[in-house]
């Protein structure tokens, strides 16, 4: 087992550095330590998991959720989000910074991509920002780090991934248990962002604003419902997770061409493009994945992980402190999608060995990896983020620390309090 482990791992890190794409880099780390162990007809067996780890019907929903959200980018949703959002919180002092925050928290839950709600919204506030005297850096910082919170506040693609490698976990009960703890993290960045307009004196009035409540609200409206068309669906029996995501994709195009009128059937076979590649890389990711996981199971490594780390930690918090800190690590050099493949296996009968419900563990690593998204090396929403601003990764890096530390506390608050996680779920019935 050490010999094909140290393989695995040497070659992988080795690939990484190398700038090997993800996908690449696990399959072929995966069949390099499959040749050492002789026995085992590696091509085989890649193949084979790869085939049988992306047949599966929950699976379905996430080319469906990437194309309803590539639909909402494009029709027009973030302005009238916007819109609402000021409506809302535009009037108080340091105003268009929880405006950013909360704009971000509603379009990256409803489309389910944070880096297309950084694209999307930043584009708008940051110059927005910046014209009404906020630094720029500040304006790129509080964007790229709000946007993380809708792949924690349902309906999130990570969350199916999750449920589908966990095994027996439901995605229903999963969405539900994001919406509190995807609130909370939003809380934080967003006193974090009040502390930091007060100290620096920014915002300090708020500006002229001649904003009608009640029109704002009517014109969010038709798209804040895409999520009571998802959830309630799904929640009431109607539509499987699966179904849900096809409906998503119906109602997205009619808002986007229809109702709103803001892109066209010209743009169509694009969005279908862009669309089919992160779908392609995803899946490609689940796939290889799989493979890797295969080669755990049968080495054994994550019961080998569970032993060691139950007899370093003696006790719940410890261990769950080490996990995390684990995470984090990765989450700096690794996309979220492949952390989640490939250290559920590894770290969930650890946490299931310490009475942590599975729906509690897949919020923990969730809200955990979406740091990652903000952090270089590989850091998505921050290199978007930079990009829409116009700015260094390094300018912005240094203005993201107390957001880092709001979303930490946040992580720690999730990570000690299961009833935030578990509450929705239990009083709704769908879990005992």
């Amino acid at each position: 087992m050490a010999t094909t482990a140290v393989i695995l791992v040497v070659s992988f890190v080795a690939l990484l550095l190398l700038n090997v794409p993800v996908a690449v880099a696990i399959g072929v780390a995966t069949l390099l330590a499959i040749f050492s162990l002789g026995d085992v007809p590696a091509s085989l067996v890649i193949s084979q998991r790869m085939a049988s780890g992306i047949d599966s019907v929950n699976l379905l929903a996430i080319p469906f959720f990437v194309l309803a959200g590539h639909l909402m980018g494009r029709g027009g949703m973030a302005k009238r989000l916007i819109d609402f959002a000021d409506a809302l919180v535009g009037w108080l002092p340091g105003g268009l910074a929880y405006v950013t925050t909360l704009t971000c928290m509603m379009f990256g839950a409803i489309s389910g991509s944070a880096s297309g709600a950084v694209s999307a919204i930043g584009s708008f506030m940051i110059p927005q920002m910046t014209s009404k005297g906020y630094p720029r850096d500040f304006s790129v910082a509080l964007t790229t780090t709000a946007a993380t919170t809708g792949l924690v506040i349902p309906p999130s693609n990570i969350m199916i991934v999750y449920g589908v490698v966990a095994s027996n976990v439901s995605i229903a009960a999963l969405f539900l248990a994001g919406v509190v703890p995807g609130i909370v993290i939003g809380l934080f960045i967003i006193v974090a962002a009040a502390m930091l307009c007060g100290i620096h004196g920014i915002g300090k009035v708020p500006e002229e604003r001649n904003v009608q409540l009640w029109r704002a609200t009517l014109t969010a409206l038709p798209s804040l419902f895409l999520v009571i068309v998802v959830l309630g669906g799904i929640l009431g029996g109607v539509v499987t997770a699966t179904e849900a995501s096809a409906v998503a994709v119906a109602y997205a195009y009619i808002l986007g061409f229809w109702f709103y009128r803001e892109v066209s059937h010209r743009d169509l076979p694009q969005i279908l493009l862009e669309s089919g590649k992160t779908t392609a890389i995803v899946m490609l990711l689940i796939g290889t994945s799989q493979s890797m996981s295969w080669l755990l199971a049968h080495e054994q490594i994550p019961q080998a992980v569970s032993e060691a780390l139950l007899r370093w930690g003696e006790s719940k918090l410890a261990v769950l402190l080490l996990i995390n800190c684990v995470l984090l690590l990765v989450g700096t050099f690794m996309d979220m999608t492949p952390a989640v493949i490939i250290f559920t296996p590894i770290f969930l009968p650890v946490a299931m060995g310490l009475d942590v419900h599975p729906i509690h563990f897949g919020l923990i690593m969730i809200a955990n990896l979406c740091i990652g998204l903000c952090t270089p090396p590989v850091g998505t929403c921050l290199f978007v983020g930079c990009s829409v601003g116009q700015i260094s990764v390094a300018a912005a890096s240094r203005r993201m620390i107390p957001f880092y530390i709001a979303m930490i506390m946040a992580l720690a608050v999730i990570t000690f309090v299961p009833q935030l996680s578990l509450f929705l779920p239990r009083i709704t019935g769908w879990l005992d």
